[in-house]
């Protein structure tokens, strides 16, 4: 067994990794499922979208052939309408929640419209959103990704002048960095991180970070206000034996080493083990994959049941090939240099916690699994630290913020999964938008 990169032809990874949703080839198609739509009253679609898009509205335009109205509708709920259309876990969301679900049919594939009508208004530059006269107030914000650009964009619509510092030297966030490149290119990701700019005063200062190179306080004196929308990004430490083998890496870094690199210089090993069971441990165990591991085994300390992906994602992994271990809890990995096994507690459920889940209880017995790389998706943690030496209010790195989204620094706000911890790309558009209806409060 050994870890290495291009296991593939350049053929073969353009196929592995090509669109996971194409979309519609033409505007016929598009209307045919539009034309399936109930247009439902107080509609549960629109009322289950974090962002609350007026779904029946855009799909009714797709319908009448008024397309731009239709992304105009999308995108002043959720600017970042396009990536979300690609990303969004829908089945849970908007799809989830549409009425033919009841009748036992397939819902409106809400998803595919929305990605029909933004991603025409990204191609053709659709200037929908016009700044109003500039106000002479200065906003800084920290972090370009879902809930940062959000955030700029909605206070730019209102004539405010917006900096974005961002310690990448690309704008996205996660959705440039942290999600399967089978969902979003790099290159659509820059797209629409373009789009979101052209609509002017807003300006990304790259490679640029809270903590090294930019302080806080001198940016509380510099503009009127600030809005923190860093996420989270430390990868969750396993604590256990043999953690620090070659061959042990962390979902974080390899998502991202996939999405900065490209695929054929990313090593993958022959049988890999990703630890951990949801969203970002299914891109890394898929993305394995196809980037050429013969085998991919999951191992997961709960049942199906109580697993944090959904079913949609976990079928994902399995029709790619990829191996499910329930009820198992990585206990040591042994090698000699390198990685050679992962030895895992058989675990078997108790009782309901408080919360109602299910606890977990060690049988005393374990299991063995051959591998030659690790790869821990165990979630990630907040950036404690910095948030402390910062003076903000937190709960173990996670942000406090009042019901403005204001922090207990005056002038200094915040939203995204720097205070939720790490939630849908959707719910950090929607923290951006209400973060910046905050300081338009705030500075008016």
């Amino acid at each position: 067994m050994a870890i290495l990169n291009n296991r593939l032809s350049e053929e073969q990874y353009a196929e592995n990794f090509s669109d996971l949703h194409p979309p519609y080839d033409s505007i016929t198609a598009a209307q045919v499922d539009a034309n399936r739509c109930l247009f439902c009253y107080d509609a549960p679609c629109m009322k289950r979208c974090p962002t609350h898009i007026d779904v029946p509205k855009f799909i009714k335009q797709i319908a009448t052939n008024n397309i731009k109205g239709s992304a105009h509708t999308i995108f002043s709920s959720n600017i970042l309408g396009a990536g979300c259309s690609r990303v969004c876990p829908v089945e849970k969301l908007c799809e989830g929640s549409c009425v033919y679900n009841l009748l036992e049919e397939e819902p409106i594939p809400i998803a595919r419209l929305q990605r029909y009508s933004t991603e025409m208004a990204l191609e053709k530059k659709w200037p929908l959103f016009q700044r109003k006269p500039d106000t002479g107030k200065k906003v800084a914000v920290i972090g370009a990704g879902p809930a940062g650009l959000s955030c700029a964009h909605t206070l730019s619509r209102e004539g405010i002048e917006v900096s974005i510092y961002e310690k990448e030297k690309k704008g996205g966030g996660l959705m440039t960095y942290g999600i399967a490149a089978y969902k979003v290119t790099p290159r659509f990701c820059e797209e629409e991180v373009n789009y979101i700019l052209s609509i002017g005063g807003i300006q990304i200062n790259y490679e640029q970070e809270l903590g090294r190179n930019l302080s806080l306080a001198d940016l509380q004196r510099n503009y009127d206000a600030v809005f923190l929308a860093f996420g989270v990004g430390l990868a969750r430490q396993l604590n256990i034996p043999g953690e620090e083998l070659n061959g042990v890496v962390d979902a974080i870094h390899f998502i991202y080493q996939i999405r900065n690199e490209g695929f054929s210089p990313v090593p993958v090993g022959d049988n890999v083990v990703v630890i951990g069971l949801g969203m970002t441990a299914i891109d890394a165990a898929t993305q394995a994959k196809r980037l050429g591991a013969k085998q991919v085994t999951i191992v997961y300390r709960r049942t199906q049941n109580e697993m944090p992906c959904t079913e949609v994602e976990l079928d994902l992994a399995k029709k790619d090939g990829c191996e499910i271990v329930w009820l198992a809890a990585p206990k040591q990995i042994v090698g000699n240099g390198k990685v050679e096994k992962l030895i895992c507690s058989v675990m078997k459920p108790g009782e309901p916690d408080h919360s109602g889940r299910r606890s977990i209880i060690d049988t005393g017995e374990t299991m063995e699994l051959d591998t030659d790389m690790v790869i821990k998706a165990a979630g990630q943690v907040p950036f404690e630290s910095l948030v402390g030496a910062n003076r903000l209010d937190h709960e173990h790195g996670k942000l406090v913020i009042n019901k403005d989204h204001s922090t207990n620094i005056r002038s200094v706000f915040a939203g995204g999964d720097a205070v939720n911890g790490g939630k849908e790309v959707v719910d950090a558009v929607e923290a951006g938008k209400k973060g910046a209806m905050a300081i338009l409060d705030f500075i008016s």
